[in-house]
């Protein structure tokens, strides 16, 4: 009998784009927006439901400003107990990219785990974090992550969480899947431009290589007063194959639901032996160059 899981990516636009508007004013518009997209998913049987990176608010790393260190809350805190008692209502795990606080001063790109009953799994840390390009001021914002590459043992699959930039290097992708998961998601936050054509390239990648199912998540919109370009959405589940199941359009608020069949996992790696015919006591020198 398949193990079928059916999952859900919540891609969306920031509604307030007014600089003027404190940060929590931001913060509450953009949750009340997904408030309604965790209903329409529980409504549609969502298993396994993942948002977009920093989800309740905009892409701020444009603009160093320090005013965003408002935005920060503890992991385990607030945000997660509302996410478990959605959780809990609809039975579903849910992935809750956030702005973690550790201490005064120290901050995380963090995504929580809630199991299907409430219960708080624990949290990725983003471990790649960039400062590059104009607009993608991450290290004024963010300290890498010090968690490693955990996998989650959910009520429905085992999970890990790679974070936008950290899609750009395959060894974390490998340790996710060394580690036993079966789904890694993506919440991202990403512009039309430079990267866009890796979009479709990179995920599906890591999802052959390592034999597993990737659900990759952008949000949608330009967000002022930074300009730095247009979200593009483009949000879609891949399966170990490297086909598409699901996309989301390039400029629509959207649920993306998709039914992964986790035993295509077995399937496909009967045939493609990557992990088998690894040899990691020949690749001592990427950790020392």
């Amino acid at each position: 009998m398949s193990r079928i899981v059916k999952c859900g990516l919540i891609q969306a636009s920031n509604p307030i784009n007014d600089e003027s508007v404190p940060v929590a004013e931001i913060q509450k518009a953009m949750l009340d927006k997904h408030l309604e997209y965790i209903d329409k998913a529980g409504q549609a049987g969502v298993q396994i439901l993942c948002l977009q990176e920093i989800f309740n608010g905009p892409y701020f790393c444009p603009s160093q400003d320090t005013r965003w260190y408002d935005a920060t809350e503890p992991v385990p805190g607030p945000m997660t107990d509302l996410m478990s008692e959605y959780a809990e209502k609809y039975s579903m795990v849910i992935v809750v990219p956030i702005y973690e606080v550790e201490q005064p001063g120290v901050y995380y790109n963090t995504a929580a785990v809630i199991d299907a009953d409430g219960t708080y799994l624990g949290k990725y840390r983003k471990n790649h974090i960039p400062h590059c390009n104009p607009g993608f001021y991450e290290k004024f914002f963010f300290r890498p992550g010090n968690f490693g590459y955990p996998v989650f043992e959910t009520a429905y699959a085992r999970i890990g969480v790679y974070i936008c930039y950290d899609r750009h290097f395959p060894e974390g992708a490998r340790a996710l899947g060394l580690n036993g998961a079966e789904i890694v998601f993506n919440p991202s936050a990403t512009v039309a431009g430079l990267s866009q054509y890796l979009w479709k390239l990179e995920q599906p990648a890591h999802a052959v290589a390592n034999g597993y199912f990737v659900g990759a998540i952008n949000r949608v919109g330009t967000e002022a007063p930074w300009n730095i370009g247009r979200f593009y959405g483009s949000s879609y589940f891949v399966d170990p194959r490297g086909t598409f199941l699901a996309e989301a359009s390039e400029d629509q608020d959207e649920l993306v639901v998709a039914d992964l069949d986790l035993d295509k996992i077995e399937e496909v790696r009967r045939v493609w032996q990557f992990y088998r015919d690894r040899r990691p006591e020949t690749y001592e020198d990427l950790v020392e160059l």
